[in-house]
């Protein structure tokens, strides 16, 4: 296990030649001190684990490795289904030939032809989104269960699974913390 800097792993999600809505996560509040734990799973990408902070309203800090090669039955239990209501997306900046006039054209007209069939037909919020996650290329998208004031159960279990991983990412990202001095009150 390498550990990584969080934007070098969410560039690996991104990178992953595997189907883009396959993709699930949890997340939720650290167990103690600040910040957040988010975990990604992919059947054939494998599973990956970010803690991340806001150091300040402009600069999110972390850390963050791939813990497993792949996505078995007993690991993915803790992930959320397609039905479990939240929806998480990654999305790359756009390209220049992506902001050429034309281009941005054919896909608002894409966009548009998509709501008006969602519109006209009885779809669910989920497949809407989808379909728009397609529509705007997005290399990652899926289910989430996240929690901003605390911590799913699955959150808990997946930490429990990957004990030694959680050990070591803790540490460095407890550095980290240290090191940009978070945890140091006004004097």
């Amino acid at each position: 296990m390498r550990i990584r800097g969080w934007q070098d792993i969410v560039a690996d999600v991104v990178d992953a030649d595997v189907d883009p809505n396959g993709w699930r996560a949890v997340g939720g509040t650290r167990a103690r001190g600040v910040g957040e734990d988010l975990y990604f799973g992919h059947p054939r990408a494998g599973v990956y684990q970010l803690k991340t902070y806001a150091k300040n309203p402009y600069e999110v800090r972390g850390v963050g490795a791939k813990i497993a090669r792949n996505l078995d039955d007993e690991i993915g239990s803790y992930l959320p289904t397609r039905d479990d209501g939240g929806r998480f997306a990654v999305r790359t900046p756009p390209s220049e030939a992506e902001l050429a006039d034309e281009a941005l054209e054919r896909k608002a007209g894409r966009l548009e032809a998509t709501l008006k069939a969602h519109a006209d037909a009885p779809t669910n919020p989920g497949d809407l989104f989808d379909d728009l996650m397609e529509v705007l290329e997005s290399p990652a998208f899926g289910p989430m269960d996240y929690d901003q004031y605390g911590r799913p159960d699955e959150l808990a279990e997946l930490t429990d699974s990957f004990e030694e991983a959680e050990e070591l990412l803790e540490a460095e990202f407890e550095d980290l913390v240290d090191d940009d001095g978070v945890n140091v009150g006004f004097q």
